[in-house]
């Protein structure tokens, strides 16, 4: 079917009919695209009669509101709202009760013929008109409730209205004009004298204390959402289970109270016990299975030592567990409910790796079945939700170490685009999110066929009608215990690219999202939390994403081998914009070591990842071509010494190189500087190949030393030394 009224319904619903593509050129979305993309929103587009049913029921329901479910509005505008009722009570007397969050009461009385007619339509013979009304009052930064009042008192509706500042926060000494650099780090890499096989909080903040004393600013994580305890190998960070909660595998189960009990000695001093810990340590490459088997193991144990001493008494931990677990409300009972359920369905040998395969009785978190399992096994659902509590703790006594060492900024965060198919926060909450589609990328120079990425997107306009609570829980919660948070993929707050199921990547679609309103929600959550704001803002990007990022104090995401000019040369650091935190590399694309030595290239070709021969041969030229265009720009900036050859063919990359190339980026105007640790070790291993899946252990790949030599080591003090002096220097 090809009708006018999803011609009309694409429009409406924001799916894209063109776009200009990561090289510049227009593009047009399919039509069959479209229709798909609608099809995963709910509407039955191969059945005209239904689907224009379907779309009478919407519209019915939006005039027979009479208000919105949500309004955003930035703390500078006049204030505003529209009024729908039937055209006999326009004439009657109405109160405006606006409930603050700070407990305060206004009260406004309106008749609506009196504000401006903006809209109206006929529907059963009833005439519906929509009054633009003025609130009176000024409203303090926050979330109110605003309600719709019959003049005898009756409320008749009610919404939130959303006070938002004008711009996100940024640190006083970074609008003083001090630049900063600062590590960023995959937290599993990390390995340590103490760790159990994968980097922990402990390490974490042994980190912190480290870098701030030779000059870091801030610690840039990868994401530290939950993944799957009952599923370890699903270690992809960018595709959690929940965005809301932590992944416990980073807790040190050694600086747990209660780690020192009988019971927990006697496991862990085990000789098989410590052999199995032993080879953990040891290997190259994170294993999650059993690493998460020796965690868990000894958790349980700590927890029963607590579970009989603490959590079961009138004793402060309890308070303080108790006040946890209310605060963190219906997610994280879902998440900890989740959880058990997943390692109990696993444990009976069925199927398991997410809500899509559970049992029918189990597939929804409000199911009475899944309450008969939340009673049953109330001791593994309370144990999981000792886990998030403790992560909680663990990361907050972290981001002390940072403020105690008086870092600018701290920890910075990072959030995902999204959650897995068969995760915990899809399955509390299916209405919210189109499974029958999921997020990706069009064609770009990071993946030229387009990107699939397996992440189910949320509906724009049912988180309208959840009054925006899923991403203003996400905001929040990733704010806490840091001082930034960099927000992975950040055009999604514009458009997401959306795929179909079963269709190619490349033939997808972008669908757009209330941008103004989110970016408002971002300010307010940053404000609070007093959290910088990084957009991750690469690959396809319009303008005015860009643009409206900046003006909402975003900070742009500047890494180096994409600052390309078109004439091949790459942009000097000193022309990058002050709001922006600048990099060398990131987590996709290869150590600064394997980029200048091609090894991304042969591990690509190893991988099958170039369809032929002359594919390959271009990418070797065009990086032949890059290689020679950095060094010109570094001898031109004097930013390495003469004696390096100006011929790329004759210059491998070197320790001075290296560090000469990260000191040549703190000499630029970003704010903030980020580099990857694995670049200040000389690594040549990535720790990501996108668009791999078993073929490489993404994820996985630990650093090539432990924390306690690298800031032993002089070389790495003294590069310290010199990016602090250059940052000082910047201008």
């Amino acid at each position: 079917m090809t009708s006018p009224l999803i011609d009309k319904l694409v429009d409406i619903k924001g799916v894209e009919s063109n776009y200009i593509d990561a090289w510049g050129k227009p593009e047009i979305v399919k039509q069959q695209s479209k229709r798909k993309l609608l099809s995963a929103m709910g509407y039955q587009v191969d059945d005209e009669e239904s689907l224009i049913a379907q779309v009478e029921t919407e519209f019915q329901q939006i005039w027979m509101s009479p208000l919105n479910p949500v309004q955003v509005n930035r703390d500078t505008d006049e204030l505003f709202i529209t009024v729908r009722l039937p055209i006999e009570l326009v004439n009657d007397d109405f109160v405006i009760a606006i409930d603050c969050e700070d407990k305060s009461t206004l009260q406004q009385k309106f008749v609506p013929i009196d504000g401006d007619l903006i809209n109206a339509t006929i529907i059963e013979d009833i005439e519906f008109q929509e009054y633009l009304i003025k609130l009176n009052h000024s409203l303090p930064l926050g979330y109110h409730q605003l309600k719709l009042l019959a003049d005898d008192g009756d409320q008749i509706a009610a919404m939130r209205m959303i006070m938002a500042p004008s711009s996100c926060y940024h640190p006083q000494s970074i609008l003083d004009g001090r630049k900063v650099w600062g590590l960023s780090v995959q937290l599993y890499c990390l390995r340590s004298e103490n760790n159990w096989g994968v980097g922990d909080f402990s390490d974490l903040a042994q980190l912190i204390a480290s870098a701030a004393k030779n000059g870091a600013q801030f610690i840039g994580l990868n994401p530290i959402h939950a993944l799957y305890p009952a599923n370890p190998d699903a270690c992809s960070p960018y595709g959690p289970s929940s965005r809301r909660w932590l992944n416990f595998i980073y807790l040190d189960v050694t600086a747990i109270d209660g780690y020192n009990c009988p019971d927990v000695q006697e496991l862990v001093n085990n000789a098989e016990f410590q052999s199995r810990l032993d080879h953990v340590r040891s290997l190259e490459y994170v294993d999650y299975e059993a690493v998460t088997q020796l965690k868990l193991g000894a958790l349980e144990r700590v927890f029963d030592n607590q579970n009989s001493h603490f959590l079961s008494k009138n004793t402060k931990q309890n308070k303080a567990f108790k006040q946890f677990v209310k605060e963190g409300g219906d997610s994280l009972q879902m998440l900890a409910t989740y959880d058990a359920l997943q390692e109990h369905l696993a444990n009976q040998g069925k199927p398991s790796w997410g809500w899509p395969v559970f049992p029918k009785e189990y597939a929804d978190f409000q199911s009475p079945a899944v309450s008969k399992f939340v009673k049953k096994n109330a001791k593994r659902v309370k144990f999981y939700l000792f886990l998030q509590w403790q992560a909680a703790l663990q990361l907050e006594a972290a981001n002390q170490v940072a403020t105690q060492n008086n870092m600018s900024i701290g920890i910075y965060r990072d959030l995902a685009v999204g959650v897995s198919e068969g995760s915990a926060e899809i399955w509390g909450n299916k209405d919210l999110y189109c499974t029958d589609a999921s997020v990706g990328a069009p064609p770009d120079v990071l993946g030229p066929l387009g990107q699939n990425w397996g992440l189910p997107p949320m509906d724009p306009e049912k988180l309208y009608h959840q009054q925006y609570q899923p991403i203003i829980d996400l905001f929040d919660s990733n704010m806490r215990s840091a001082g930034a948070l960099r927000i992975d993929h950040v055009m999604a707050l514009l458009r997401l690219w959306w795929v179909a199921k079963g269709d190619n990547a490349k033939d997808g679609g972008y669908v757009y999202y209330p941008v103004d309103d989110l970016l408002g929600i971002l300010a307010l959550e940053s404000q609070r939390h007093q959290s910088l704001v990084i957009g991750e803002d690469l690959g396809t990007v319009p303008e005015e994403i860009r643009s409206k990022l900046a003006d909402n104090g975003v900070y742009s995401y500047r890494v180096f081998f994409f600052e390309q000019a078109k004439d091949g040369g790459f942009y000097s650091p000193s022309d990058y914009p002050v709001q922006s935190m600048s990099t060398l590399t990131t987590h996709d694309m290869p150590t600064l070591s394997g980029y200048w030595h091609c090894h991304d290239l042969e591990l690509g070709k190893e991988l099958g990842l170039y369809p032929t021969e002359e594919i390959l041969s271009g990418l070797y030229a065009s990086r032949h071509s890059n290689k020679q265009q950095i060094l010109n720009s570094l001898h031109g900036h004097h930013a390495i010494p003469e004696w390096m050859d100006r011929q790329v063919d004759h210059l491998g990359m070197s320790k001075e190189l290296n560090y000469d190339m990260q000191v040549h980026m703190a000499t630029g105007s970003s704010a903030l500087l980020s580099l990857q640790l694995e670049d200040w070790l000389q690594m040549d291993k990535p720790v990501n190949i996108p668009g791999i899946f078993k073929e490489y252990p993404n994820w996985k790949r630990k650093l090539n030393q432990d924390l306690e030599q690298i800031f032993s080591d002089p070389d790495i003090v003294l590069l310290a030394k010199k990016l602090t002096k250059a940052r000082d220097n910047a201008k």
